[in-house]
């Protein structure tokens, strides 16, 4: 998960636009709209400047033109009940320490990289929001946290309700989970978040519902082998997309890589080409994907014996 550091070189010329609350986002959303979208030369030469150079200039280029970026995937984590300045705010965190590891030379966009990063720091930011007890230790159950509202909206079940057992067994086979895991989490979703673990469940004062946790978190080597692990999984999946043409990345991302996936219909639009052509592309893409992190982790010995 991106570290959480607020520190970028400052610069010249443009000031950055001030994101001060939810009076002031409308204000905001429009200033980001003044610049400039880079094509890929330009991206590549300011992110070789920063990269050999270190040059806050070219920095500070990359990551005002990739605001609006920010802005769209905030505006998909509405649902949660924070605001949308806040969690704008915390994906700029991650859009600049995107910029700061980016390898141009690898061969894809910015966008494509920087947007795991901002990702993560928002995700991040909600689930630090929204409970003071952790929300889930596995990328299972964080996955299931930010797909359960989606989910139940696409099998027509209410917002406010339990779950039918039918839609509960379908969520947890689709997410990896437990039965039971969805379950609570929908009820936990419904109330809003957590009730006070300070609370006493007794009517003469003693006792708190914090005295009957436990403690059911790995071990701190469980734990850190999982992080090792998801973090060598995306690396792999970062330098295989650099196998892929600019077409078949942007195709890729949009239809399997992203919360709300563009339909065939969308994509065959904005390349000009019918559904069934960017159903193949995608096809293929995925493909060439799939060998290319079979190679890289072939070669770096990453795969376990046969």
């Amino acid at each position: 998960m991106p570290e959480r550091n607020r520190n970028l070189p400052a610069s010249s010329g443009t000031t950055m636009p001030s994101l001060g609350g939810e009076q002031s986002l409308n204000r905001y959303l429009t200033e980001i709209k003044k610049f400039p979208v880079l094509t890929a030369e330009q991206e590549y030469m300011l992110a070789k400047r920063y990269q050999e150079h270190q040059d806050p200039e070219a920095a500070k280029q990359l990551v005002t033109s990739h605001l609006r970026l920010v802005a769209k995937i905030a505006m998909g984590y509405r649902g949660y009940g924070l605001p949308v300045s806040e969690l704008i705010s915390e994906g700029n965190i991650g859009l600049m320490q995107g910029v700061k590891k980016f390898e141009p030379d690898r061969g894809f966009r910015l966008a494509t990289y920087a947007m795991w990063w901002i990702k993560a720091s928002m995700q991040e930011f909600i689930l630090r929001s929204w409970s003071l007890v952790k929300m889930g230790t596995t990328a299972a159950q964080k996955k299931l946290f930010f797909n359960l509202r989606r989910m139940k909206k696409n099998l027509d079940a209410y917002e406010d309700s339990d779950l039918h057992p039918d839609d509960v067994k379908a969520i947890a086979t689709k997410l990896g989970v437990s039965e039971t895991e969805v379950v609570n989490m929908n009820r936990r979703m419904m109330m809003g978040g957590d009730a006070s673990l300070n609370v006493s469940f007794n009517e003469d004062g003693e006792g708190q519902w914090q005295d009957m946790l436990q403690d059911d978190r790995p071990l701190q080597d469980e734990m850190v082998a999982e992080g090792q692990e998801a973090g060598m999984r995306h690396a792999l999946l970062v330098e295989a997309m650099a196998s892929l043409n600019e077409r078949e990345r942007h195709i890729l991302t949009q239809r399997r890589l992203i919360d709300e996936p563009q339909t065939l219909e969308e994509l065959s639009q904005e390349y000009n080409v019918s559904r069934e052509r960017v159903r193949q592309i995608e096809v293929r893409a995925f493909e060439k994907l799939q060998k290319a992190m079979l190679r890289i982790a072939d070669d770096r010995r990453l795969l376990p014996a046969a």
